[in-house]
């Protein structure tokens, strides 16, 4: 049975684990996605989403409660200045673990946790496409406007050629 064991061990003392997800959080942090084992990934994203809700209110008291988790000055700074303002606005679910298959050497499930808002291939946010008719009707008062100059262009070229003749007839005279 499994009473009261909220956490997964990993089959690592509490150090090595604290280290360990410390580094794979500063990783996740610096490169915006990694690849690791799915146990892995999954206690990576209970270990760093606290820290990203953290983040989105940038105070001494806050960087100093990260700093004491992730131990690294410049993933900190990172964290706070550019993670921060681009997932202000979402509640939660800073994360997502994608699983990838199995590793070929001892066949362990792999994944790649990934911060939501920089994949580019995810995001719902797509530029809307330009409504087509195929029936015919009137055109656009933005295609009218470059019908006209169009047309000076055209008598332009008429009176140069108006007076091309005028010079032919004038040289057979």
């Amino acid at each position: 049975m499994r009473h009261g064991k909220k956490i997964n061990h990993l089959g690592r003392k509490t150090a090595h684990r604290k280290s360990m997800l410390a580094n794979m959080a500063c990783s996740l942090i610096e490169h915006k996605r990694i690849n690791t084992t799915v146990a892995k990934a999954k206690a990576l994203r209970v270990f760093v989403e606290p820290l990203v809700t953290k983040s989105k209110e940038d105070t001494t008291h806050n960087r100093r409660l990260v700093f004491s988790k992730l131990r690294d000055k410049d993933s900190v700074s990172e964290l706070f200045r550019e993670v921060a303002p681009k997932v202000g606005d979402r509640p939660g679910g800073y994360t997502r673990v994608i699983k990838l298959g199995n590793r070929l050497g001892d066949n362990a499930d792999m994944a790649m946790i990934e911060l939501v808002d920089y994949n580019e291939t995810y995001n719902l946010e797509k530029p809307e496409k330009k409504k087509s008719t195929r029936r015919a009707g009137k055109k656009k008062s933005t295609t009218d406007t470059p019908a006209p100059q169009a047309e000076t262009k055209s008598e332009e070229t008429k009176s140069e050629e108006t007076t091309s003749e005028n010079k032919e007839d004038k040289k057979e005279e």
